[in-house]
């Protein structure tokens, strides 16, 4: 009997763990569209004769189709489901993936991108929503955290398929395959995983809460059976039809309080959200070989730490998912913080000593190698942090009657900080009274302040079922 219930669970674990990856393929392709980004800035440039300011707007465009996307997802997930608008999100990472590739135009460009940004935004508050309403509460942060896995996952891929397209190419503005250039190619890659991504959506069940919700709890009573046992699928299914029956239809009005502005838990998700990005990380991923080559790097060279980037980023996560569900959120939060904070300001005393030879920047002496490490600490600090736990902390930490709208707002805010400080570095960069000085400075900043933000307003939700939360 032992034995049977054993194999019985292996089954279970398998079959979420399947379903789990399937749906974090969402979190690959936002990794991918986020990092793939990183090797082309020079191939738009070049292609499309735009400045700081226009690539700059180029890069950042598909973060206004990601803060729409995340924003509408929420909202509209609770009327067609989670699953369904995966969906969508991978018809949409398709589009934006052959259309960047075939742009003539910078408006072309920047309409396929937001395209793009909408699939992105999408899968960002989808795949953390669906895996913590499908997950049993002991293991829903490491199966969430799989997400992160699959977003640095993404950025690896992209960081290693730009660089080796653009060492056989010669450079990323040569011609390449049947002689279209090398930078073209770089966004075609992603049509592979995004087919498969769409392929396998069709063959995974929908959020059984959301089941419940539009009348067929048989079907979420199946899905969770498989999950967790007959006896915890029972009691789940009738937890979540007793939290239904307290509480009217999902409205946007439910995010409010009476006379005082957004609820105290809202606040706390676009915090998360905001906090996230306002310490820099996504200048590394979209502006890493732009970075490196500032400072001196060849190309070649940028676009290699960009990959060594990468797979440190990937031994991080792997990290976190470790140990997120024995020592919960808040603690990684606020170590990951501390760690961030310190390796921001050492960034930032390496830069204060930048040289202008030959026209070239260049860091003397040993700070090359000392920013190289602590940029790779920081990246560490973060993935193994801010960049799992957020995800996870907002999938489970709104009752369930505000669920799809508090993602929607925290994941919009998410994407608006994104755009902000994704537009703004190009132009900080150039300029002679901020430039790499005082753009890092403001994200060690807010690194900081962060470590004051978990301190005082985040609470822990290790091991809480998602019935059990509360404004």
């Amino acid at each position: 009997m032992d034995t049977l219930e054993g194999a019985g669970e292996d089954n279970r674990f398998a079959f979420v763990l399947l379903i789990s990856c399937i749906a974090t393929i969402g979190g690959f392709l936002f990794g991918f569209d986020s990092g793939v980004i990183n090797g082309t800035v020079d191939g738009l440039q070049a292609a499309f004769n735009s400045e700081s300011v226009g690539t700059g707007f180029n890069v950042a465009s598909m973060l206004l189709g990601c803060a729409i996307g995340a924003a509408a997802a929420g909202k509209l997930s609770d009327i067609f489901g989670r699953r369904s608008m995966m969906i969508v999100a991978a018809v949409f990472f398709i589009i934006s993936a052959w259309g960047s590739g075939i742009s003539s135009s910078s408006s072309e460009f920047i309409i396929y991108r937001i395209i793009g940004g909408l699939a992105v935004g999408a899968a960002s508050v989808m795949a953390p929503a669906y895996i913590s309403e499908i997950a049993p509460a002991h293991m829903r942060g490491r199966l969430s955290s799989i997400q992160q896995v699959a977003i640095i996952a993404g950025l690896f891929v992209a960081f290693l398929s730009n660089y080796f397209i653009a060492k056989s190419a010669g450079s990323s503005l040569q011609e390449w395959v049947w002689g279209f250039e090398a930078w073209r190619w770089m966004f075609w890659i992603e049509l592979f995983p995004a087919a498969l991504f769409l392929c396998a959506l069709l063959f995974i069940p929908e959020s059984p809460r959301f089941e419940v919700s539009k009348g067929s709890p048989e079907s979420a009573l199946k899905t969770l059976t498989k999950v967790s046992g007959s006896d915890e699928a029972t009691q789940r299914v009738e937890a979540i039809q007793t939290s239904l029956a307290s509480d009217h239809k999902p409205r946007i009005a439910d995010i409010f309080q009476t006379g005082s502005g957004l609820k105290p838990i809202v606040w706390i998700g676009i915090g998360l959200a905001v906090f996230q990005q306002l310490v820099g990380i996504n200048v590394v991923f979209y502006y890493g070989a732009v970075l490196w080559q500032a400072v001196g790097f060849s190309e070649a060279d940028a676009l290699l730490i960009n990959v060594i980037s990468g797979a440190v980023s990937i031994l991080a996560v792997i990290i976190s998912l470790m140990l997120i569900d024995r020592i919960g959120r808040k603690p990684l939060l606020f170590v990951g913080s501390i760690g961030m904070a310190a390796t921001l300001g050492l960034l930032v005393i390496c830069f204060s000593q930048a040289q202008m030879i030959d026209g070239q920047i260049s860091l003397p002496g040993k700070f090359g190698l000392i920013a190289l490490i602590s940029a790779n600490a920081y990246v560490a600090f973060f993935n193994s942090s801010w960049g799992p736990v957020m995800w996870v902390s907002l999938g489970e930490m709104f009752p369930n009657q505000i669920r799809g709208t508090g993602l929607a707002v925290s994941g919009f805010s998410q994407w608006i900080a994104n755009f902000a400080i994704t537009m703004t570095f190009p132009i900080m960069l150039v300029s002679a009274s901020i430039g790499l000085v005082g753009a890092y400075s403001f994200y060690a900043v807010c690194a900081v302040i962060s470590v004051l933000f978990v301190s005082r307003f985040v609470r822990e939700t290790k091991g809480m079922e998602l019935e059990e939360m509360t404004n």
